[in-house]
């Protein structure tokens, strides 16, 4: 069982049910899942593969290919070729995810100040985006082809306010955290 998980259940949810204010553990907001999404553009079919091995080394399941719904001339875009590529991440694996992502990936970000706050939707969700996805561990030779990264985390919250509390509580390194 990954580490962090098991702090949310001891540590984690009396502190935010304190914080929050909620008189029942299950009002307590959770991490449902994360979605991580990589754009690709138009790239070689040998740069697509690695950039989809370097994600399934980074999720640890293989990704699903976003293709082109319609063909746009201007940006060389035929409808049915592939643009891209992401993994929803649930369980175990998850916790494991974010477990890396706060504690390894993040901090060896260059010049690293702290994450925007301004990523949350409005209903509880926070997406942060990466602008090198070689930042992970698992990522041994970085890709001819620099390719930044979406990370979604959805929260069973329906407020900004409780969702934010949930990731700092977790270790989210915010930028200006009073803020």
């Amino acid at each position: 069982m990954a580490r962090l998980k098991e702090e949310y259940a001891s540590r984690m949810v009396p502190e935010l049910e304190k914080k929050l204010g909620t008189t029942n553990k299950m009002l307590v907001p959770r991490l449902q899942k994360v979605v991580l999404n990589m754009a690709f553009g138009i790239v070689s079919k040998d740069e697509q593969k690695q950039l989809v091995d370097d994600l399934t080394a980074i999720s640890g399941q293989k990704p699903m290919l976003c293709r082109a719904k319609k063909s746009i001339s201007n940006f060389k875009l035929r409808e049915g070729m592939v643009i891209g590529a992401k993994v929803t991440l649930r369980g175990e694996r998850m916790w494991e995810f974010v477990e890396r992502l706060i504690s390894v990936a993040l901090p060896r970000i260059r010049d690293f100040r702290g994450i925007s706050n301004r990523g949350f939707d409005g209903r509880g969700n926070y997406t942060l985006g990466l602008k090198e996805h070689s930042i992970f561990p698992e990522i041994v030779e970085a890709a001819s082809a620099h390719s930044g990264m979406d990370i979604t985390f959805v929260t069973s919250s329906k407020d900004n306010t409780a969702a934010k509390e949930l990731l700092v509580s977790m270790g989210m390194p915010f930028a200006g955290r009073n803020s």
